[in-house]
């Protein structure tokens, strides 16, 4: 149960209690805003190697390799209209990789001279206004391909860079650059590097590995965050190109505007070849050793070189030599509380919706708001006046998927049609098979993983020892949805997942949970029925790997016979992964035995699973446990003022 202020729990126990509903729009998904791209600029400008960077005074600076020369350009407050096809030759350079990165005022840019092989930078202190002279950092023995850096705001900074399939690192520190490292990893070909630096320097590696496998992987070049100072991580895939399937990566770009940002280019060589961008992020709160990242989106965009990404404290920018894009990092949202008519909302396990009506007798919702579009996050929060004011408790958030304006009668409405987090696991469907060994990743990861493909957060809340302890063989399929392969993964534990806000959390139900709140008592019970329905099954049959076990529900057997549930898993392989199992499934059967409903006034803070207590002298029920496994809210202005939950009760 979310907790509540002393006002709000308080008021939703007086029998006077004026309601208060707030409900917000935005337009982001899973908590992260969701970018509305604007081109500002289309030139002519050849597609090579080139880099972008916002130093702290928000300008925007760019530069590009063609025909030998090193182009730079600084927009000193970018814009719609602003002079973006203007240039400046800063160099001679070679035909490879360029980097560019700021941190406040500084600015480094990294060129390969005209040899092929030597490795210059060009420092600038005045956020990329003038630069001073070239200085050669290194020399690769033989060509350098892809180059990346970034810099920390001490000075001290990291360039990656490429020679052939192998890449090294040259970093500065105190102000001294030192002499190349070659990295620990392994892989056949380098197409593409990017950095950034956030608590360790943070890389991205486009490129093949010894099977031809066309891949982009993450890696971690420690500063002492998650890896050692100077050690790197071992590569952690994010897309997948299988040999022979004319698929391949290249041109990564890496930002952290608000999560981490990802671009690079999937090209296809086949029939209908294409190559075109994609775009990615990270869900909240996970740090990039996690390797977590929402499925790829396409860009409409045609190009080798990629996306560079830049960002102010306002907007994110992409980048191209000849094209520049815009997004207002600010959220569109738009509180729609004092306009909300009716509101009602059904969550259940797997599935929770919302229909939402809103006054449009006047005409102001005509012409959509611009948070107010298909896909944008409805954040319904139920709430009371109070002594202290309106108060509201953070409730739950759906995505829109149907908008409808209605009239008839005199009166217009706005019609909001939405759905929970279990609807963008839906949406979600494998672009390829994803398959792990047993003992590579426990349950807990792997629905880490299927959760960051549909771009939600996910996290524990009292999840259950074997979330954590069994590592099973799992395959997601071509085609396949995200929310059955949650659904597959959580049949193999006693937990459960439930959303608060905009995030999944995984639960294991314990029969020994104590009550969060009665109903009955100070808190009013307006209906109620109670129900005890017969298990599906009281006797489960384990068959493993090697292993056959049983469980009984020996009172059920006892009242109705034995009714048999068999359960063929090749990933149950210890006699304890087998009980676990079974014990899963009974405990499932437990919840669901004991049945029924009570409707009461809002409680601001109840959510699925909650163990409560009911009290209800007509039904001989005395602080009864239950656990709630459904939540109706209906929220009515119009015919007679309606302000109740209706739970759906289960056994604890």
């Amino acid at each position: 149960m979310r907790t509540l202020t002393a006002e709000l729990l308080a008021a939703q126990k007086s029998a006077s209690a004026v309601p208060y509903l707030k409900v917000v729009i935005s337009d982001r998904i899973g908590g992260v805003r969701r970018l509305a791209w604007s081109r500002l600029y289309s030139g002519s400008e050849p597609d090579n190697y080139h880099a972008a960077a916002m130093p702290g005074d928000g300008s925007l600076c760019r530069c590009r390799i063609q025909g030998g020369q090193l182009y730079y350009q600084r927009v000193a407050a970018p814009a719609p209209g602003s002079n973006f096809g203007s240039w400046t030759v800063l160099n001679a350079a070679a035909d490879a990789g360029v980097a560019l990165c700021s941190d406040g005022s500084r600015v480094l840019l990294f060129y390969v001279g005209t040899n092929g092989t030597t490795l210059n930078v060009r420092e600038s202190t005045d956020s990329g206004a003038g630069f001073g002279a070239a200085v050669a950092i290194a020399t690769a023995p033989t060509s350098v391909g892809w180059l990346a850096a970034d810099v920390k705001a001490s000075g001290d900074a990291v360039l990656v860079y490429s020679v052939g399939a192998a890449v090294y690192t040259l970093k500065r520190t105190g102000g001294a650059w030192g002499s190349p490292s070659a990295w620990t990893n392994s892989i056949a070909s380098v197409t593409g590097l990017a950095c950034y630096y956030q608590d360790d320097f943070n890389v991205v590696v486009a490129g093949t590995d010894s099977a031809a496998n066309a891949k982009v992987w993450t890696a971690v070049f420690g500063d002492g965050f998650s890896e050692p100072v100077g050690i790197w991580s071992v590569l952690r895939e994010v897309a997948l190109g299988s040999s022979g399937s004319g698929v391949s990566f290249r041109a990564p770009f890496l930002s952290q505007p608000d999560v981490y940002r990802l671009t690079f280019v999937e090209k296809y060589s086949g029939t209908q070849s294409y190559s075109r961008p994609y775009l990615s992020y990270s869900p909240p709160t996970v740090d990039f050793s996690s390797n977590l990242w929402r499925e790829p989106v396409p860009f409409d965009l045609t190009g080798d070189f990629g996306l560079a990404v830049a960002f102010s404290g306002s907007a994110v920018w992409l980048a191209t030599p000849s094209g520049v894009w815009r997004a207002d990092f600010n959220v569109p949202s738009l509180d729609v509380t004092a306009d909300v008519l009716e509101a009602s909302t059904e969550d259940r396990p797997s599935d929770g919706r919302l229909r939402l009506f809103l006054r449009n007798d006047d005409g102001r919702y005509s012409a959509l708001p611009s948070a107010v579009k298909l896909g944008a996050e409805v954040r319904l929060s139920p709430g009371y006046v109070t002594g202290a004011g309106a108060q509201a408790s953070d409730g739950p958030a759906y995505w829109v998927e149907a908008i409808e304006h209605a009239s008839g009668g005199g009166s217009a409405t706005l019609v909001i049609e939405a759905r929970d987090g279990w609807s963008l696991l839906e949406a979600w469907r494998a672009r390829r098979q994803y398959a792990w060994s047993a003992g590579e990743k426990n349950v807990f990861n792997l629905l880490l993983f299927v959760f960051a493909r549909a771009g939600l957060p996910f996290a524990g809340s009292g999840s259950s020892d074997a979330s954590s302890d069994f590592y099973p063989a799992f395959t997601i399929h071509p085609g396949e949805s995200g929310r059955t392969a949650v659904e597959r993964l959580l049949a193999m534990v006693p937990d459960a997942v439930f959303f608060q806000n905009a995030f999944a959390f995984l639960k294991e139900p314990l029969a020994a949970e104590s009550p969060v709140y009665a109903y009955g008592m100070d808190h009013a019970l307006l209906d109620g029925r109670y129900r005890s329905v017969l298990p599906r099954a009281n006797r489960v049959q384990l068959f493993g790997d090697g292993v056959f076990q049983e469980r009984f529900d020996w009172p059920g057997i006892a009242s109705v016979y034995d009714r048999l549930r068999q359960v063929r898993d090749l990933n149950l392989t210890t006699v304890t992964d087998a009980d676990d199992r079974g014990d899963a499934e009974l405990r499932r059967e437990a919840v669901a035995a004991s049945a029924g409903e009570i409707v009461a006034p809002v409680n601001c803070g109840q959510e699925l699973y909650d163990v409560i207590t009911v009290t209800d002298a007509g039904a001989g029920l005395s602080a009864a446990a239950r656990r709630v496994l459904g939540i109706a809210l209906h929220y009515d202005t119009r015919r007679r003022p309606l302000y109740q939950h209706r739970l759906t009760l289960g056994g604890v």
